[in-house]
């Protein structure tokens, strides 16, 4: 919805709102055209209803104003004693039109010194649940956001299992767009599977002020501007969702509007210099592990090294077997000779399942592996005398690879060979013409909301032959540590400025083992806490510091000195 759209929405609202209540107003002591004013009169409603004027504000607050709306309706009607919980359905199942009904229909009286108590243990429990859910909403919209990273993109880094809390308020917290949706979900209603929002109607792009902008280097939450998904791992057709509610991804910022970037053998340089990464990154990427003697698991796994792959022979197994295997086994293969190769990831197969199933496994010790590895991963196995070369693996210039921006072979780019490329600044004109194109056509008519038309080699925009384009917003390059297994702006581009969500703080809890081989959440109980990245922060220059023990401290002088009260008032 446009400007215009929306003040002739906000006009038909108040409309319906002068219509249905003006004689409730009167019967309230106020005058009828007060009903009718804009803002005044939510304030005077609120005076009417004995609730205080900053509830106004809510309001006006999209998401909040959802489950505000009910509130007013209901208070509304027990102003002037319709307190029946049958009303109180009828008037939220209405929409608040029940309304009109008390307004015309009913001989109703103004309750001048009602109370506002919950008449019932219900009516408490109500109330309570409904103010810590606008409360929380409003937290979560505004402020902070909890959350889980699924995927190993910025391993070691930001780990599977590290929970997260996001910081809206550091770049200014971006306003819901879509107005009509469930609070404390994201695109599903859990259970359901449905989508928990309405795509119409849309408000505007706008953030509030922040205290600081994007920087190079920091790790940013953001929506995934490819996200066609409803639904991860699941074939179906791609659907359009709103920007608010696109799938949101965390990776490193390492380009920012205005810079031209490439990238070398994996390295990305920012106008023609190597990007220093802060010392609290640890990006991985993949090298070739050669030793005579064959790269044990066992020495990969005494060296802190967790993302590889195991394998196990072993023969025919039955159904009770492959049962037991579920959550470890990745893949399988049946060689010539019958015996049947079984792929895990670097935990293996534990003991006992082997016994309970009686299995007959033997791992094999390939004398070569592919592993990301951190730089101080690959001089801990260069440093032992039975590995004999870890080198790595880089694609060549010139070859292009596979899902790769942009989708044109006048771009022969791959993951580690890419650039260089220019990322587009706010006001910043670009020359325009067939073969940069594809760099920019994305953000010319998705991100912009032009229309594109090329003929022969003249290119028009809505309409208008042009050689040139000036960029409406920001745009910023994101790239996840994990280099060589990170689907990141490599993949699919440049993020939008107002794309962006919030940056990690602090992770406040981390658990090993909480997805299983295959990338599936693993139960509870089979989580093992990460104690060292409890308490810890995320972005800064030096090592990433925990503060769980100090936590633990405060947490213990907390309690001793609550005993020693208590004990005193005791006495």
């Amino acid at each position: 919805m446009n400007a215009t759209q929306w003040i002739i929405f906000i006009l038909i609202v108040q409309v319906i709102h002068f219509l249905g209540t003006w004689k409730l107003y009167v019967k309230a002591g106020r005058k009828a055209w007060e009903a009718a004013v804009p803002v005044y009169n939510a304030i005077v409603l609120m005076q009417i209803i004995k609730r205080p004027k900053w509830w106004v504000i809510l309001l006006f607050i999209p998401i909040i104003n959802l489950l505000m709306f009910p509130v007013i309706w209901v208070e509304t009607i027990r102003s002037f004693g319709r307190n029946s919980t049958l009303e109180t359905w009828i008037v939220i199942g209405t929409l608040g039109f029940y309304i009109y009904y008390v307004n015309y229909s009913l001989e109703v009286s103004y309750i001048q010194d009602r109370s506002l108590q919950p008449k019932t243990a219900t009516g408490e429990w109500i109330s309570s649940i409904l103010f810590a859910i606008v409360a929380a909403t409003l937290v979560h919209t505004y402020f902070i956001q909890p959350y889980v990273i699924p995927t190993g993109s910025l391993e070691r880094t930001l780990r599977i299992g590290d929970f997260l809390f996001v910081s809206k308020f550091h770049y200014g917290a971006r306003t819901p767009m879509t107005t009509v949706a469930a609070p404390m979900v994201h695109d599903t209603l859990p259970i359901l599977g449905t989508p928990s929002y309405l795509k119409k109607p849309q408000l505007p792009y706008f953030r509030l002020p922040g205290f600081t902008k994007v920087d190079r280097n920091d790790i940013v939450v953001f929506s995934w501007p490819a996200d066609t998904v409803r639904v991860f791992f699941k074939k179906e057709k791609g659907v359009k969702k709103p920007i608010d509610k696109k799938s949101n991804y965390v990776k490193r910022c390492v380009g920012l509007p205005g810079d031209s970037l490439e990238v070398h053998n994996g390295y990305v340089f920012i106008d023609g210099k190597q990007l220093e990464l802060p010392g609290s990154a640890k990006p991985q990427f993949d090298y070739t592990i050669y030793s005579a003697k064959g790269v044990s698991s066992r020495l990969l796994l005494q060296k802190g090294i967790t993302s590889f792959t195991r394998k196990y022979i072993s023969g025919p197994i039955n159904q009770e077997q492959v049962n037991g295997l579920q959550g470890y086994v990745v893949g399988f293969n049946q060689s010539a000779n019958g015996q049947i190769e079984l792929y895990t990831g670097s935990s293996g197969i534990p003991a006992n399942v082997i016994s309970n199933y009686r299995l007959s496994l033997k791992e094999v010790t390939d004398r070569e592996r592919t592993i990301p590895l951190t730089a101080d991963m690959v001089r801990a196995l260069k440093s032992d005398s039975s590995i004999d070369s870890v080198v790595q693996n880089v694609q060549p210039k010139g070859k292009r690879g596979t899902n790769l921006f942009p989708q044109s072979t006048d771009y022969p780019w791959n993951y580690s060979q890419m650039g260089p490329i220019y990322i587009p600044k706010k006001g910043a004109t670009v020359d325009l013409n067939l073969k940069v194109l594809p760099l920019y056509k994305k953000i010319i008519r998705e991100y912009e909301g032009n229309e594109i038309s090329v003929a022969g080699n003249q290119i028009s925009i809505n309409g208008t032959p042009t050689d040139t384009y000036t960029f409406q917003q920001d745009y910023y390059w994101m790239m996840g540590d994990n280099r060589d297994h990170s689907e990141d702006s490599r993949a699919w581009g440049y993020v939008p400025e107002n794309h962006i969500v919030g940056t990690p703080i602090f992770i406040w809890m981390s658990f090993d083992n909480f997805v299983d081989a295959n990338g599936n959440p693993n139960k509870i109980w089979k989580w093992k806490p990460r104690w060292d990245r409890i308490f810890t922060t995320v972005n800064g220059e030096g090592q990433p510091q925990s503060y769980f023990k100090y936590f633990l401290i405060l947490l213990g002088v907390y309690f001793v000195g609550n005993w020693f009260w208590k004990r005193k008032k005791s006495k």
